[in-house]
């Protein structure tokens, strides 16, 4: 019952809705999530938090820097199946489509250089 909690809990904000559809076709950078949502780091590094521990991306640490994805065959049953869930009912959203054009762009920005302007180097 905790797991299922957590999960619905996770998923019952729409910036966090947001960030795992912006997950949806691959790993993306915490730097590059943030500049996408436009909120500040330590908010977007919260809501990524709550993911995370609901099983709903995985995250890996490369330097400074945190690189989050959505789950893979080896997680739990749950996550998986509230991902594609998640993926399906928002695949034809208006605000997910501007988020996958924004993202474009933001993909296409040096990756560094975006991580160490919001990191304030």
């Amino acid at each position: 019952m905790k797991d299922f909690l957590n999960i619905t809990k996770a998923l019952a904000d729409e910036n966090r809705l947001r960030m795992v559809m912006a997950l949806q076709d691959g790993e993306v950078c915490v730097c590059q999530i943030t500049e996408l949502m436009g909120l500040a780091m330590s908010t977007v590094s919260k809501h990524l938090s709550i993911l995370y521990q609901a099983g709903l991306v995985n995250a890996r640490k490369e330097g400074r820097w945190m690189y989050y994805s959505l789950p893979g065959k080896g997680a739990p049953p749950a996550a998986r199946e509230a991902v594609a869930w998640v993926r399906r009912s928002l695949a034809g959203n208006e605000r997910i489509a501007g988020d996958a054009k924004q993202l474009k762009k933001v993909l296409a920005m040096d990756v560094s250089e975006l991580c160490k302007r919001q990191g304030g180097n």
